[in-house]
């Protein structure tokens, strides 16, 4: 499979693009009961979503890691990714001259990193990383969360049955291509279609 360097891979439907965050449970559990994000989740910080599953594995080390203990699959409006995607800048100098003063007014960031597999291994292509500050992280919790789902169960079970040595590949979300209007794609860097 030939994968662009720079492409935006999720699940998604006509509303909805899936993206993943990871938690300790004292901000999970308060989310998910309310589905939104309230207190003691903190709007002042940047919170980072991810639309790749197993990035977020990586991330969260199958939810092993301190303080992402739960995993969580937040079904976000699609309109509301169109509306970060758009009030982005790369979290890296994109070479135009005024990127330090765009990543300045910037609410939402954007980074591509290497995609991972269920090992862990780099792979060839990048994964996207959307970082939301100020306006974007209000946005995102009062508005476009449609819904947030525990999944921790499940990368627990996903976690021993690799550990097991077994294929997985069928098993994780069916991710495919996200499109996005060129001017979108441009904006955020990625690959041209």
């Amino acid at each position: 499979m030939n994968v662009p360097y720079r492409q935006i891979r999720a699940a998604h439907t006509e509303e909805s693009v899936t993206v993943y965050q990871a938690y300790d449970p004292a901000v999970a559990a308060p989310a998910i009961t309310a589905q939104r994000f309230v207190p003691p989740f903190k709007r002042e910080r940047m919170t980072w979503i991810k639309p790749s599953f197993l990035w977020m594995m990586y991330r969260c080390g199958w939810a092993a890691k301190p303080g992402q203990t739960r995993v969580l699959a937040i079904e976000v409006a699609r309109d509301g990714l169109a509306w970060a995607l758009a009030h982005s800048c790369l979290s890296h100098d994109d070479g135009r001259g005024d990127w330090p003063e765009r990543l300045r007014r910037s609410p939402v960031r954007v980074q591509w990193d290497p995609e991972r597999d269920p090992h862990h291994n780099a792979l060839p292509y990048r994964s996207i990383q959307i970082g939301l500050s100020g306006e974007a992280v209000a946005r995102y919790a009062d508005e476009w969360t449609l819904s947030i789902t525990d999944i921790t169960a499940r990368v627990h079970d996903l976690r021993a049955a690799l550990r097991a040595g077994q294929d997985i590949s069928a098993r994780l979300p069916a991710e495919r291509p996200y499109p996005l209007p060129a001017d979108l794609a441009g904006r955020i860097g990625a690959t041209p279609a």
